[in-house]
């Protein structure tokens, strides 16, 4: 396959245009065509001379998306299970809010983390996607749907931090004024806790949203939930997350998916309390998704309403997620889970 344009950068741009014998200034029109102007073909950037796009056409493609299957929620989300050109599929979520649309992308074909409660468990690890690959996910719902999307949810498919460079580059673009403009506060990077790497996010200066996948403030409960935790434990975690919130002042969201008689209870939410308390922090506390063959199911409404009013009632910020797009499996990897059968 031909190189993709959207893997680069406007400085690794300049570079490929100074090696062409062309002028340093291109790349920041290209960069305009792809993420101002979203075209799908070289041959219609008009300002690029017919020699000169006739050059890039020999190298390189501008690898847009098609669409294998979409699905829309009586809600309005949309899912998207887009074919990467070279046999496989990644999955992308729409969301709509008040404050503007986000998109929920994927950052791996696959994942290695094996997350017990996660349909993206039991799908083989593939690759790492490309910068281009992540940014073109955006790129490819904004030309199907025609709105602009203001948010980014770095919590599809795949661990963020395990593709590390990959998903910092993909940040980058989609933060340049000059490509998709997005705000890196708007930005969210979610983490089942591959702790050295948030160290090494913490002195990127990015100012986006960290996010961790905690689930359990136990390590007992927490290895059965999610083996990284054998690798990198509660206590490697949170020292880590302190780090970074000192590092960048920035405060971290927790992520804690609430499963029916196993970590919904009161003693789990007090040992959370004592976990988090005096943290510049915030809990997300997310109802379940049960999927096929799997261990957990959803907590009650009760159990889950109990468990927020008692991190709010003492001093834990907590809020529940909003659950979208139930109805079409919006949960990440059950839609690309369903095709592999």
């Amino acid at each position: 396959m031909k190189k993709n344009l959207k893997d680069y950068n406007i400085d690794d741009l300049k570079e490929i245009f100074v090696a062409l014998d062309e002028k340093a200034y291109r790349a920041e029109q290209v960069f305009n065509w792809i993420y101002k102007e979203n075209v799908t073909n070289i041959d219609d950037m008009t300002n690029l001379s017919l020699d000169l796009r006739e050059k890039l056409n020999n190298e390189f493609s501008l690898h847009n998306f098609n669409i294998s299957k979409k699905l829309e929620s009586k809600d309005g989300t949309k899912k998207y299970l887009f074919d990467l050109l070279d046999g496989n599929a990644i999955e992308t979520v729409l969301m709509e809010y008040k404050h503007g649309f986000s998109i929920c992308v994927s950052s791996q074909i696959g994942c290695k983390m094996g997350c017990k409660f996660c349909a993206s468990t039991g799908i083989p690890f593939i690759r790492n996607l490309t910068p281009g690959e992540i940014v073109e996910q955006i790129l490819a719902v904004e030309r199907d749907t025609g709105i602009k999307i203001s948010n980014i949810v770095f919590m599809g498919i795949g661990e963020p931090l395990d593709n590390y460079d990959n998903v910092i580059k993909a940040i980058r673009i989609i933060n340049n004024p000059k490509g998709l403009n997005i705000g890196a506060r708007h930005i969210s990077i979610s983490t089942s806790g591959i702790v050295p790497n948030i160290y090494r996010l913490a002195e990127e200066n990015i100012q986006c949203t960290l996010s961790i996948s905690l689930h359990s403030a136990d390590n007992k409960k927490r290895s059965e939930m999610m083996p990284v935790n054998n690798a990198y434990n509660i206590g490697e975690l949170i020292k880590a997350c302190k780090d970074y919130i000192n590092m960048t002042n920035r405060r971290i969201s927790f992520e804690y998916a609430l499963a029916k008689d196993d970590n919904d209870n009161l003693d789990d939410a007090k040992k959370l309390v004592k976990l988090l308390k005096g943290m510049l922090c915030h809990v997300n506390l997310i109802p379940i998704n049960k999927i096929e063959n799997g261990k957990y199911s959803k907590s009650t409404n009760e159990n889950i309403i109990r468990f927020r009013d008692f991190l709010n009632d003492n001093g834990i910020v907590a809020t529940i997620r909003r659950e979208l797009g139930s109805d079409i499996d919006a949960a990440c990897g059950q839609l690309r889970r369903q095709n592999l059968k």
